[in-house]
C-alpha cells in the first residue's frame, strides 16, 4: 500500500531547501569567498578550495534546478530509484532526505578532507547494507556497485553544468572541463574508482549517452519524481516560486529524458529565463535571511537522525 503523502508547509520547504542547497554565497559582502554556511573545519585542506570551479558553481543560483534536475536523471535508472523506494521513507521525509544528502555534499565540497573522508566512509558502510532486486528488471542491485554509484556522480555534475548554462552561471569549454576533472574525487570518495570516472565534458557524454539505453521510467521514479516536482502543501508564492525551479529543471533535462516522464517543455524564451533567474534570487534571499546556526543545525540534525543519506539503509549519493 502507498504510504500517503505528508503536507509540506512552505516553512518546511525553505528551511529543508536552504539546507539542501546550502552552499550560496553571501554576496552582500564583496570580501566573501565561500559560501554562506559551510561546515565547520572548513579551510585551506578542503579537496577542492576557494579558487575551484566547484566553489565557484556551487555558489550559483542555479543549484536549485541542478538539485531537481539531478533527481529526475537520476531516477531514471531502475535500478538507483529500487534502492531508493525499497529502502528508504521517502515517502514520508522526502525533503528532509534531500538536505541530508546535500548536508553531506556541502561536507565534501567545503570540509577539511578528514572531515570528507569521515563522512564518506560512513556512507560507504550504509551502502554495504542497501541490497534487493529491482521488481520491474528482476535485476539485482547494491547500493556501493560502482556502476550506480558513477550513474548517480555522472548526473549531478551533468546537472549542475546544464542548470548553470539554462537559467544560471555559464561556465566556459575551458572551466567546464575543470569542474568536470575536479569532481572526479568526490566520486573517488564514495567508492568509484578513479579510472572510471569522466574527467571531461566530452567523456562525461559519452558515458551518460552509454547508459541511456538501460533507462527507463518505472512506477517509482514516477511517483517519486512527481512528489518533489510538485509538493503537497505550499502556500501560494511559494508554490510560484518552485513552479519555476521546476520549470527550469524539466527544460533543462535532455529530450530522451523528458521524453521518458512523458514531460513537455517548450524552450525558454529569453524572458522567461530572467523570470526565472528573479524567482532563484528570492529562493537565495530566503536561504540568506536564516540565521547560520538554524542552518548548520538543521544539517547537523538531518545527518544525525538520518544518516549522511537521510533514509534508512541508502546512501548519501542517492539523489542529489
Amino acid at each position: 500500500m502507498t504510504e500517503p503523502r505528508a503536507a509540506t508547509p512552505a516553512k518546511e520547504l525553505v528551511s529543508v531547501a536552504d539546507t539542501t542547497f546550502c552552499t550560496v554565497t553571501d554576496r552582500q559582502r564583496p570580501e566573501s569567498r565561500g559560501p554562506a554556511w559551510v561546515p565547520e573545519g572548513t579551510g585551506d585542506d578542503s579537496f577542492f578550495g576557494p579558487d575551484s570551479v566547484t566553489w565557484r558553481v556551487s555558489a550559483d543560483l542555479a543549484s536549485p534546478v541542478a538539485g531537481l534536475r539531478s533527481q529526475l536523471m537520476q531516477a531514471l535508472h531502475p535500478l538507483a530509484i529500487a534502492g531508493v523506494d525499497q529502502h528508504s521513507g521517502w515517502r514520508r521525509d522526502p525533503l528532509g532526505r534531500l538536505a541530508a544528502t546535500s548536508a553531506y555534499l556541502a561536507m565534501v565540497t567545503f570540509g577539511g578532507r578528514a572531515a570528507a573522508e569521515r563522512a564518506a566512509a560512513r556512507v560507504r558502510r550504509i551502502h554495504d547494507h542497501v541490497r534487493g532486486t529491482d521488481v520491474v528488471t528482476g535485476q539485482p542491485y547494491a547500493a556501493g556497485d560502482p556502476a550506480l554509484l558513477l550513474w548517480v556522480h555522472a548526473s549531478l555534475v551533468d546537472s549542475v553544468l546544464a542548470a548553470g548554462s539554462l537559467v544560471g552561471m555559464a561556465l566556459s569549454a575551458a572551466d567546464s572541463n575543470r569542474y568536470v576533472a575536479e569532481m572526479m574525487t568526490a566520486a573517488e570518495l564514495i567508492g568509484v574508482p578513479r579510472s572510471l570516472v569522466p574527467s571531461s565534458v566530452p567523456e562525461l557524454d559519452l558515458y551518460v549517452a552509454s547508459v541511456r539505453p538501460g533507462l527507463r521510467c518505472t512506477p517509482a521514479a514516477a511517483e517519486s519524481m512527481a512528489y518533489l516536482l510538485d509538493p503537497p502543501g505550499l502556500d501560494e508564492d511559494i508554490a510560484e516560486i518552485w513552479q519555476d525551479v521546476r520549470e527550469a529543471a524539466i527544460a533543462s533535462l535532455p529530450r530522451w529524458a523528458r521524453q521518458m516522464y512523458g514531460y513537455s517543455a517548450p524552450p525558454l524564451t529569453p524572458g522567461r529565463r530572467t523570470e526565472i533567474r528573479q524567482s532563484l534570487g528570492v529562493l537565495d534571499a530566503m536561504f540568506l535571511g536564516q540565521p547560520r546556526r538554524t542552518r548548520g543545525a538543521a544539517a547537523n540534525h538531518a545527518a544525525d537522525a538520518r544518516g549522511p543519506a537521510g533514509m534508512k539503509g541508502h546512501g548519501a549519493t542517492s539523489f542529489g
